[in-house]
């Protein structure tokens, strides 16, 4: 009897870990295809509008010109005003939302991000070595875009970003991007009118607990036209 038990369990047990595998191949082959669709898009230059809000600062809608050569370059210039975006190397480029290698998707179910159905996928990087814990995608599978991206950093905490798309959607790339993050983890770009350190003790206590929000809305793309390095200089 134990042993007829011990078979049964043995079956069960390995039934489980195919199922677990073929999951996994699946989701690894689904964020593959949303890779291919995003590595098509070499370079780009893009106009928007972007308006900035964290914690205390509320900074008025001002023009940008963004710059994205593949695989990582990434560069946004705004006319005047005040940009408050992450330390740490971290960007609002979507290149960045996928790891470039070495990692292993999880299904982690259904959901949806305004109104349209995603699945939920979790990478795990393989190694310790890199600044990405973990990165939440919701993929939209019939479009092969990623509605929202949630990434948990070591040294720079949790952001997100939501997309929305039209008619660059074939390109994967967004007509509106809201990117928000814990304004305590983050300080402001040097160069700007308000400049505050990290050891600023007063300002990170008075950010505690808020949250910063950057939305920039695309107007233009203007695509695989064969930026310069120079650009990002």
């Amino acid at each position: 009897m134990k042993m007829r038990l011990n078979k049964k369990l043995l079956v069960l047990f390995t039934l489980f870990s195919i199922s677990t595998t073929l999951q996994a191949q699946d989701m690894n082959a689904l964020v593959m295809k949303v890779k291919a669709k995003l590595e098509k898009v070499k370079d780009y230059t893009a106009d928007g509008k972007m308006k900035t809000d964290v914690a205390f600062i509320k900074a008025p809608i001002g023009r940008v010109k963004v710059y994205f050569k593949s695989p990582d370059k990434f560069k946004l210039q705004r006319d005047g005003g005040i940009s408050v975006l992450p330390k740490g190397g971290v960007s609002i480029n979507i290149g960045s939302m996928i790891m470039q290698t070495g990692f292993v998707a999880i299904d982690a179910g259904i959901s949806t991000v305004g109104g349209t159905a995603v699945r939920v996928v979790k990478l795990l990087p393989d190694a310790d070595a890199g600044e990405i814990i973990l990165s939440t995608l919701y993929i939209d599978e019939t479009n092969l875009l990623i509605r929202k991206s949630v990434t948990t950093t070591r040294e720079n905490g949790t952001y997100e970003m939501e997309l929305q798309y039209g008619k660059y959607a074939s390109y994967g790339l967004p007509d509106k991007v809201l990117f928000s993050f814990n304004a305590k983890d983050y300080k402001l770009p040097k160069g700007i009118t308000l400049e505050f350190d990290d050891t600023d003790k007063a300002v990170k206590d008075k950010m505690k607990g808020k949250k910063g929000r950057v939305e920039i809305n695309y107007t233009a793309y203007t695509i695989n036209t064969g930026l310069s390095d120079a650009i990002f200089k």
